[in-house]
């Protein structure tokens, strides 16, 4: 971004940006996004926009960072306290497919079609080491023993089998199909909880 917004107003202005820039994507893809379409559809002045963001790229990243903010919220409210694996990853599963409902076709554009920055493909940029790290403490509790460097691969298979059934979902107009929602549960549950030793070739 050019500037962050100060004052309530500024912030409830740039909201306003990046919620017509998501709904766009969503709609229209990321040929119709333009920093004149956004505009528009936010109902601000393109001189406005240009305060806060210099180019359509800086307004995507934006976009994109709502989006892994939203996941991250889903992840930190998630608990393990009294839930079975089952229970735990229903809550997940129910929350994850929310997050990504409100603009279901924002997920395919922001994967096949928008560039992204350097930093999204760093496997250790902060949004994945918290990410992940929810994960990893959650395959410790359920497997019933302290943390170790396993966790961290468990936690990947886990965040790769989750978000990319429901990415796909998003792509298929599937994500509110209960019986794809069932099997995720299923299946990560049944992973999440089983304490085998890892398979050797």
């Amino acid at each position: 971004m050019r500037k962050e917004p100060q004052q309530a107003r500024a912030r409830a202005t740039v909201e306003t940006m990046i919620e017509a820039g998501a709904r766009i994507l969503s709609e229209e893809g990321w040929a119709g996004f333009t920093t004149n379409r956004v505009a528009e559809v936010g109902g601000i002045s393109i001189g406005s926009l240009y305060q806060y963001f210099p180019d359509k790229l800086s307004l995507i990243e934006a976009v994109r960072r709502r989006h892994l903010d939203d996941c991250l919220a889903v992840m930190r409210k998630s608990g393990t306290d009294g839930l079975s694996p089952a229970q735990f990853v229903a809550n997940l599963v129910r929350d994850m497919v929310a997050a990504h409902s409100t603009h279901p076709g924002l997920h395919r554009v922001l994967l096949d079609e928008a560039p992204s920055f350097d930093c999204h493909r760093n496997p250790n940029n902060a949004f994945e080491v918290e990410y992940l790290g929810y994960y990893a403490e959650a395959v410790a509790t359920y497997r019933n023993r302290k943390p170790n460097a396993g966790d961290r691969a468990a936690a990947l298979i886990i965040s790769d089998a989750l978000d990319g059934a429901i990415h796909n979902a998003a792509r298929r107009g599937t994500l509110k199909d209960p019986l794809m929602q069932s099997e995720l549960v299923r299946l990560i549950s049944l992973y999440l909880a089983d304490g085998g030793e890892t398979a050797q070739a």
